[in-house]
């Protein structure tokens, strides 16, 4: 495989599913760290990613979304935004982690909206800020840096003491075999605690991310209530979810 068709190669996966590590790379593409991680070196002093020890993020992931038309997937991504954001009504407590699906969602939030919102996320507490008739509640105190996001003790305790409508959780990889997965166990443990804390889960994918699995399970698909994407319900690759009685927007 050629450099430009590796670095095309790690780009499109970042594009999806936010992260990458060089030891996948390397197995995937069948060549050695060094060559992947001079591709890495290469692709972030162009700005193309943001460099991470054992891999790389994409540059949204780490929080750099100021431009709205550099967000991947945006068509798609306004799509699911507009799904997701008819679910929430006045007077629910509702969690949400981060990420740019997660950003496009609070953007078509009514203007008039009444809720409580409550995140570990520090782009999503800020975005949330906006809509001055709503209550905002940001929890936690150590950052896991590349995410922008809360993890720690004082996270999964105020989440304890939560009892929410609906948690809408940003997704990695998600598939019938695997249930939801991730790459960063701090991450994952702050998700399964939201879950756990909100009558009902709604995941928000791109369709390029159903039918993928990463290495750490967060739960299994019967956890989940709702799958958000910008297909019809009746598409064929979303059947085998609802035959798994997961409700499709």
């Amino acid at each position: 495989m050629l450099k430009k068709e590796r670095e095309y190669f790690i780009l499109q996966q970042l594009n999806i599913h936010n992260k990458v590590l060089v030891s996948d790379l390397c197995e995937t593409m069948n060549v050695s760290e060094d060559t992947i991680r001079r591709d890495l070196q290469s692709l972030s002093d162009n700005g193309k990613l943001m460099k991470v020890h054992g891999g790389a993020l994409s540059n949204s992931f780490g929080g750099n979304q100021s431009v709205k038309n550099n967000v991947y997937a945006q068509r798609e991504k306004e799509i699911i935004a507009k799904k997701a954001a008819s679910l929430i009504k006045d007077g629910m407590l509702v969690l949400m982690t981060g990420g740019s699906t997660i950003a496009e969602m609070i953007r078509h939030l009514p203007k008039n909206l009444n809720a409580t919102f409550v995140t570990p996320s520090l782009t999503s507490a800020i975005a949330l800020t906006t809509y001055t008739v709503c209550e905002v509640v940001f929890i936690g105190n150590t950052i896991f840096n590349t995410a922008k996001m809360a993890v720690g003790s004082e996270v999964f305790q105020k989440l304890q003491d939560i009892h929410a409508d609906l948690s809408f959780i940003g997704t990695n990889s998600v598939d019938i075999e695997h249930g939801l997965t991730d790459t960063d166990w701090e991450i994952l443990e702050v998700k399964r605690a939201m879950m756990k804390a909100s009558d009902k889960t709604i995941l928000l994918a791109i369709s390029e991310k159903l039918n993928t699995h990463q290495r750490l399970t967060c739960c299994g698909i019967e956890d989940i209530n709702y799958l958000i994407t910008e297909l019809q319900p009746t598409d064929a690759k979303l059947q085998p979810y609802i035959q798994k009685n997961v409700t499709i927007l």
